[in-house]
Order: structure tokens, then sequence, then C-alpha cells
């Protein structure tokens, strides 16, 4: 199993210049990017020593953000021996994607007839952000807009404890889902089909919606799984990976912590990969 080496300062991945985040959050955004953009593939390694090193920190906040990121489906932790981004097979996403199938059919279904005016609008501006993140090839961006569009079903479905099981579903597959919307063309199809459910949610058709979103979700595994088998898929597909090394690297190490804090410096780093 190969195990990644991490240098610092890089001009390959820039994190947003957003709301301070605690250290925690900050090493887990490097971390994640790093898998979504191909740096860091399926079974490599992640060296909490060398990460504490290029951060010049402790490792708790490290294994506080690696514990998020296993939560999230990237990487998988195992005792004494690590945590390894995790690796994606056709098997994890039919599953995946049957069940969120399901699930959010089901919501979409019980929550059209309680859609306002002004919830259908909002769909239909945020399936025209979502168009122009396409083009743009913005994954990150679509990914946050398609949340936001399935969360209006989700809220209005009426039932929590269907919204509490899509909401643990699809956080622990999050990598899968960016895999998905990364295949190329997958983006373009995802708005067309988002298109189809406004149409539906406008006129009331609480099975035809249903029936969209569904299909959402089967086109989506389709995808992907197409991508897997043809060797073809990037950003944690689960296919090997080249066994030449490759360093990933992060910000600028900063200021380190007063002795008996893990986690106190909210400086933005500038740039990581």
């Amino acid at each position: 199993m190969k195990k990644v080496g991490f240098l610092r300062p890089s001009p390959l991945i820039k994190i947003s210049h957003g709301e301070p985040r605690t250290l925690r959050e900050r090493i887990a955004e490097s971390l994640r990017e790093s898998i979504i953009r191909g740096l860091l593939g399926p079974g490599e390694r992640i060296a909490e020593p060398e990460l504490a090193q290029a951060f010049g920190i402790s490792r708790t906040p490290i294994r506080e953000a690696l514990r998020q990121l296993e939560s999230e489906g990237f990487l998988t932790v195992r005792p004494h021996r690590g945590a390894i981004v995790s690796p994606i097979t056709p098997k994890d996403v039919h599953e995946f994607y049957a069940v969120k199938g399901l699930l959010e059919g089901d919501a979409a279904r019980l929550a059209t007839p309680h859609l306002r005016p002004r919830d259908v609008a909002r769909l239909s501006d945020l399936n025209r952000l979502m168009g122009e993140a396409a083009r743009r090839n913005d994954v990150k961006e679509f990914f946050d807009l398609d949340n936001q569009f399935h969360e209006i079903f989700h809220r209005a479905c009426g039932n929590e404890k269907l919204r509490s099981l899509i909401h643990s579903l699809v956080q622990h597959y999050v990598h899968v889902r960016i895999a998905a919307m990364s295949v190329p063309g997958r983006m373009q199809s995802s708005v067309k089909q988002h298109h189809e459910i406004v149409k539906a949610a406008k006129a009331k058709d609480a099975e035809g919606v249903g029936q969209v979103m569904r299909g959402n979700a089967e086109q989506g595994a389709e995808a992907l799984v197409r991508q897997l088998r043809e060797g073809g898929a990037e950003k944690g597909s689960g296919e090997p990976r080249p066994k030449s090394p490759r360093a990933v690297t992060f910000p600028s190490s900063p200021r380190r912590p007063r002795k008996g804090s893990s986690e106190c410096s909210t400086d933005r780093p500038d740039q990581t990969a």
C-alpha cells in the first residue's frame, strides 16, 4: 500500500476564503480537495506523522479531520493501520443509489403536494445555477447546489424519520456522489432531469416527481459504474493507481497552538494540494 508524502506549500489547490474555520476543518478540506481532484487515489495511506509535520501541529486535530472524512466516506480508518482513501466499487455504487432512489423518490412524492410557488421557483433557480456550474465544470459548486435542490423536498415531505435517514445515507456517501458528478457529461444530464422534476412539481404531479427522482439516482449509478468498468473514472473510482510516487502538499504551517490546545488557529490557508 502506497504511503503519501506531504510537502508545503503548493500552487495546485487553493482553499476558498470563507468564514473562519477551525484547524480540523482546514485539514479536512485540504484532504477532501486532494481526493476529489485525484491527487490522492483509492488505497493510498494518509500518514498522520507527516501531516503533523507539514502543518506543524499535534496529531489531535489531524485525527479529528480524519474521523470527519471517514464519516463522509472519503477515508477508511483502520485501528493500528491508519487511514486510507476509500475505494469505490460497482457494488457500492449500485447499492447506494438503489437505496437513495427509493428514499428520495418517496420523499419527493410526499413533498410535492406541499410545495409552495416560491419553493418551485427556488427549485427552478437552483437548477439554472446548476446548469451554469456544469458549463464551468465546477463539480464542487454543482454538488452544493444539488444538495440545496433535494433538501427542499426533504423538508417538505413531512416525515422527519425519512429525512433523517436520507441525510445519514447521503452524508456517508459524499465521495460516491462527487465521483458520479465528475463523470463527463453527468452534470449536464442531471440538469435535464432536474428540469423534468421542476416541471412535474409545478404541475403537482407527485407520482411524476417521484419517478423522475428515482430515475435521476439510477442514471447517476449507471454513469459511474460504466466509468468504473471502463477503467476511466477519476476522483475516487476505485481503479488501481500508478505506482510512481506522488507528492501531495498542504498549506503553509499555521502557528503552532499553545501547549494544551489541539485546535486554536483560524488563520485561512492560502493554498493546498
